[in-house]
């Protein structure tokens, strides 16, 4: 095979595709190249996934079951936890996570592993593309040099990629399909079959130069809201100090129709990509002797969110004659946005952290999440405790970390003896509002 024969694959619906990595990325991507048309193997190493998978069930709130069963019924997917089943593939696309360490530097330990994984696996003529977030040269300099262990040569013998994910799970306006692909290639030949590879389940595919490039863009995108939410935040406790509502101010700011983007402040950054992907950059950059004090002063404001939310917590607290010491404290939303299962990075885990350290003894309520799971870094064992006039009242306290449109803010601010929002959610409740203390 050559890589016109594997052009032609692509391109007539003939190619199978391997998704490595089943989790918030591998499963919507997954389900894109099916509607495509192509016949698609998920791998991931957590066999129970794999089971429920081929059982036809998503463990992907926002990936109903139906469209598991639905590509299972058609044929066009089968979930695998066997390395040898890479072999199958015509291309690999490696959806894996990418965290930072406690110094906070690139943890590449998966994107490692599984290019090992591929390099025991690989054949002539197959595609590999990355979609992991990473820093510029990834790619070129960590994937390649692996999977060329094998005896094979990037752009000759197989073809390699780089196109990155830009998930936003729980988004309604746009999907997988809908939104652009960047993707950069090693060089021409693989750049031209990532192309039409993704050109069969995406509507818009973006090409670029070269893989240090994508993997740039996708930095560059999260560097810049990671930036102007810190600007909000540090807006919010300026004008705080002067008696101004910071939401009043971006919402009157946003009706001009040019000229300015609305971000929003809160209790601090969650999810896999802002609060981390921007540090990738600042330690690469520290190899070419640059500072990025743009980003890491971003950064700090941004990670000092959630302190700054407990001192008010406490402060309001204070004002009805409570300690936090020993205070109830229930925690809404423990998902890092509204209406979604993710909690990976969620502010509300460092928050219910915090304020046990203090003393309070801490609940949290959430619909999306019934209970948590052990973490890279926390294992906080607890159920969501259900939501009601009745037990609302048995706190000292409500902080609305997480503002999903399920919860009935009119009720919670009637019954809670105290609410300290962090969203402005409860900017939606009619009548007097003394409770209410914005944070």
């Amino acid at each position: 095979m050559s890589d016109n024969h594997l052009l032609d694959k692509i391109q007539s619906g003939a190619a199978r595709v391997v998704v490595m990595g089943m989790g918030y990325v591998g499963m919507p991507l997954a389900r894109s190249f099916a509607r495509g048309g192509l016949s698609v193997i998920g791998y991931d190493v957590d066999k129970e996934k794999v089971k429920k998978l081929n059982a036809g069930q998503s463990y992907i709130q926002h990936i109903p079951s139906s469209f598991i069963a639905e590509m299972r019924a058609k044929g066009r997917f089968v979930a695998t936890s066997n390395p040898a089943d890479l072999k199958k593939g015509d291309a690999i696309i490696i959806c894996v996570p990418t965290p930072l360490s406690k110094t906070r530097d690139p943890d590449m330990t998966y994107v490692i592993k599984t290019a090992e994984t591929i390099a025991g696996q690989i054949r002539r003529d197959q595609l590999v593309v990355l979609e992991s977030t990473t820093y510029p040269g990834t790619t070129r300099e960590v994937v390649k040099p692996i999977i060329e262990r094998s005896g094979l040569k990037a752009g000759k013998d197989f073809f390699l990629a780089f196109s990155p994910e830009r998930e936003d799970p729980g988004r309604k306006d746009f999907t997988t399909e809908t939104i652009p692909k960047v993707v950069g290639g090693l060089e021409p030949r693989s750049m031209r079959l990532a192309v039409a590879l993704y050109s069969k389940a995406i509507k818009a595919v973006v090409p670029v130069s070269s893989c240090e490039v994508a993997e740039a863009a996708k930095i560059v995108e999260n560097v810049y809201r990671c930036v102007n939410i810190a600007m909000v935040n540090e807006l919010k406790m300026v004008f705080e100090r002067m008696g101004i509502d910071v939401w009043e101010v971006i919402n009157a700011a946003k009706t001009k129709p040019f000229g300015f983007q609305a971000f929003y402040p809160g209790p601090g950054l969650g999810g896999h990509c802002i609060p981390i992907d921007p540090f990738y950059l600042t330690w690469k950059a520290r190899e070419y002797g640059m500072p990025t004090r743009f980003i890491e002063l971003a950064g700090e404001i941004n990670t000092s969110m959630p302190e700054y939310v407990v001192e008010h917590v406490s402060a309001a607290l204070n004002e009805h004659k409570k300690a936090l010491k020993g205070a109830k404290v229930l925690v809404l939303g423990l998902a890092y946005k509204k209406d979604v299962d993710d909690i990976r990075e969620s502010p509300s885990i460092e928050l219910i952290e915090l304020l046990k350290a203090k003393g309070a003894k801490v609940d949290y309520n959430d619909p999306h999440v019934p209970s948590t799971h052990k973490q890279r870094e926390h294992d906080l064992r607890m159920k969501s405790v259900p939501l009601t006039p009745a037990s609302l009242k048995k706190y000292d306290c409500v902080l609305i970390s997480t503002d999903h449109s399920c919860y009935d803010y009119a009720m919670i601010v009637k019954n809670a003896k105290l609410v300290v929002d962090t969203r402005n959610a409860t900017a939606q409740v009619k009548g007097p509002k003394k409770n209410v203390v914005k944070a």
